[in-house]
Order: structure tokens, then C-alpha cells, then sequence
């Protein structure tokens, strides 16, 4: 299964994206990781969620590979609405969601990271938005939640990645690890809010939401309507076609 979703400790709730072998997300991959987020948050028992990944990175996105093996345009809207429903399950999760990352974060995982409520990171971790290389846009929304306006901008028209300590300069990334802490270090801030009375923290996420001044669900759709006219104008299919015959798809 490449979502999977366990309690390790009390209050607790883990759930690892596992799909080899960059963590490119398939159409279903993206509902089931909404899906058990969601449920996690659901749970009276949970406190808190630390997402987190297996292998070499945290996430590479969508499956290409998947939506050009599609003569028509459902594996492309699924991945879209898959992936919108994956970031707002974060940011709309019941309870804070800390993200651990390593590696690789790209594409759809700043959709995760940026709207998750704690980042921890390890050294080796970089993040970045290669959608303009990909002829298509999205998680711009996202990534001006872990860095400044104007390095916004930059990192997203050069398509270039900034590390865990940059962010962490910007306080975007919480904690800065060596990669075998990385699981010790989310947990660590996990039981620290997962001691706290739940009544409060989901009151308290509930709040931060709505005092938050960015309309994240709004700002995303507007930006995936750019993509789909990409796609009408047949650049985003020259430009996957481009990276699969590459050899970087999924």
C-alpha cells in the first residue's frame, strides 16, 4: 500500500506515503493519502499527524507516466482534483499536521508541506517547483507559505530548489536534522503537542485558520486553470513527452 496510516504512540497518528520510487503520487494515491489524513484528524484519539515517506525523498509529485499513458484528459483532472484534495486535507486536517521531510520535496509535495502546520526537515532535504519545466503551474500557493514573495517568484520562473537550511533561515522549516533524526525529531515536536488538551489545539487550528490571510483552496484552483489551458494548447504534453523520454518520469 503507498499510503499507510498507524498510532505509535498515544495521540499519535503517523501516516507514510511509500511508492516507489520517487513517491510520485498516482490519481489514487493522492485520494487515499486525503483520505487518511482525513480520517487521522477524524479520530478522537489523535492529537496530532506526522506525515512523513519512505525513500530516498519526500515526494516527486504527480505520476507523469500516468497521465500520458491517457489519450484524453481524466488522468490529468484526477491528478488535479487529487491533489487538491490531498493539500486541503492538511490544511483543513482537525488537528496540526507536522511534515517530515527528506530528499526530494517537489510539485506536490510543497502542496503538502506548505499547508502543513510544522516542518521538520533533514539536511539533505530541498524543495522545489520544476512545473514550468513540466508546461504546467500549481503550488505556487504553496511555496510563497515557506519563502518570501520575491524568492517566490525567482525559484518558481528558474524552476531551482532551495534547502532545508535556507527555509529554516526563513522559519518556514521548524527543525534542521541529520537524516537518521529525522523520525525522532517529528515525533519529539508531535508529543509536545499531543500533551497538550485537544479541545484546545483543534480550537486552536480551527482559529489560525481563519485568521490565515492567504485563501489557499481558492488561490490553488485559480492557479490549476492555467494548467489546463497549457494542456488545451498542447505545451504540457510536449513537455511531459520531453521528460519521460529524459528518463526522469516516475
Amino acid at each position: 500500500m503507498p499510503i499507510t496510516a498507524h498510532h505509535p504512540e498515544p495521540g499519535i497518528a503517523v501516516v507514510t506515503v511509500d511508492a516507489p520510487p520517487v513517491n510520485a503520487l498516482t490519481v489514487q494515491g493522492w485520494f487515499d493519502l486525503a483520505d487518511a489524513i482525513t480520517a487521522a484528524g477524524r479520530d478522537p484519539g489523535t492529537h496530532v499527524v506526522v506525515l512523513r515517506a519512505e525513500g530516498r525523498g519526500f515526494n516527486a509529485g504527480v505520476d507523469i507516466k500516468e497521465i500520458q499513458r491517457d489519450e484524453a484528459y481524466s488522468a490529468l483532472i484526477g491528478a488535479n482534483h487529487g491533489c487538491a484534495a490531498a493539500f486541503s486535507a492538511v490544511y483543513d486536517c482537525a488537528v496540526p499536521v507536522i511534515a517530515a521531510v527528506q530528499g526530494f520535496c517537489l510539485g506536490g509535495g510543497i502542496g503538502l508541506v506548505g499547508n502543513a502546520d510544522v516542518v521538520v526537515a533533514a539536511e539533505d532535504a530541498t524543495f522545489g517547483l520544476p512545473e514550468v519545466d513540466r508546461g504546467a503551474l500549481g503550488a505556487a500557493t504553496h511555496l510563497a507559505r515557506l519563502v518570501p514573495q520575491h524568492l517566490m517568484r525567482a525559484l518558481y520562473y528558474t524552476a531551482a530548489t532551495i534547502d532545508a537550511h535556507q527555509l529554516h533561515h526563513h522559519g518556514s522549516v521548524y527543525r534542521v536534522v541529520p537524516r537518521a533524526e529525522l523520525d525522532e525529531a517529528a515525533l519529539a515536536v508531535a508529543r509536545q503537542i499531543a500533551a497538550k488538551d485537544t479541545r484546545v489545539i483543534r480550537a486552536a487550528k480551527q482559529a489560525i485558520n481563519g485568521i490565515d490571510t492567504q485563501p489557499v483552496h481558492r488561490s490553488y484552483r485559480f492557479e490549476q486553470g492555467f494548467t489546463f489551458e497549457l494542456n488545451l494548447a498542447g505545451v504540457s504534453d510536449a513537455a511531459r513527452e520531453e521528460f519521460i523520454k529524459n528518463g526522469k518520469g516516475n
